[in-house]
């Protein structure tokens, strides 16, 4: 039986769980609070699983700023330099080499600044990794749950 419910949930099949007919009278406490904590019980698997996606969806966001400061290195280091060569030796023709220089790598420094600052910027969006939606959805069957228990 448990296995075979593993494999629903991992299939998918989770949420065509047959519904329970909650009105029979018939039915013993025993039976009835064994429901219940088989439906509380797969709830939370199915939170837990909603958890782990946006957990998941986060990461895939931090990765990209990650990115972002890869981006801002390979970009100050190889285009840079090209650029560095081509505007020091058009501003040595007006300043002396050692100005022309200072000039490029402050440009340079600034323009990395600014690639470092949008990944950081992706990255904070992005954390803390906290599945916030989810855990609100739980909140929310818990007050549900607390509601019904106290009918």
């Amino acid at each position: 039986m448990a296995a075979r419910q593993s494999e629903r949930e991992q299939s998918g099949e989770w949420t065509r769980r047959p519904r329970r007919d909650w009105n029979d009278h018939d039915r013993s406490v025993g039976a009835i609070v064994g429901d219940l904590t088989a439906e509380v019980a797969h709830l939370a698997r199915i939170e837990a699983q909603l958890a782990a996606r946006e957990v998941a969806e986060k990461a895939k966001r931090g990765a990209k700023g990650g990115g972002m400061f890869a981006a801002a290195g390979v970009f100050a280091l190889y285009g840079g330099a090209a650029f560095a060569l081509a505007a020091g030796l058009a501003l040595a023709l007006v300043w002396p080499a050692w100005l022309a220089a200072l000039v490029v790598g402050a440009v340079l420094f600034a323009i990395a600044g600014i690639e470092a600052l949008i990944g950081r910027s992706m990255i904070k969006r992005a954390l803390p990794p906290v599945p916030d939606e989810t855990m609100e959805r739980a909140r929310e069957d818990a007050e549900a749950l607390r509601g019904r228990m106290n009918r």
